[in-house]
């Protein structure tokens, strides 16, 4: 008759020293995932969305610049728009002519620096 204890299993309620039951409760997933939640969130607002703004307004500066424009590339060349296509600019730079793609285009340079 030497019966032994049954094991105990993680579902049932265990004792404490003052004779109370207790059974503990089950993390919220939802919890654990909050600080990695919160860290996209600020990493979003902080850098993904103005970083797309700005390519947004990049590409309307793009998208407006007509025959006469003065632009600047991402390699510092200055030039005039002499033309424009669907994927380029004919630019012209001292005295010579360019193919150059709309995506190199960096900045147009304001009317009142392009007359000096």
């Amino acid at each position: 008759m030497n019966e032994t204890p049954a094991a105990v299993t993680a579902t049932e309620v265990q004792p404490i020293a003052d004779g109370t039951a207790s059974a503990t409760p089950a993390p919220n997933p939802l919890l654990q995932f909050l600080p990695f939640i919160l860290i996209f969130a600020i990493l979003y607002f902080m850098m993904i969305r103005p970083q797309q703004r700005k390519e947004k307004e990049r590409r309307k500066m793009i998208d407006e610049l007509r025959v006469g424009s003065k632009v600047v590339f991402g390699n510092g060349i200055l030039g005039e728009v002499v033309e424009a296509t669907e994927r380029t600019f004919i630019v012209e730079t001292a005295g010579s002519k360019m193919e150059i793609l709309r995506s190199c285009v960096q900045d147009v340079v304001p009317a009142a620096s392009a007359a000096k």
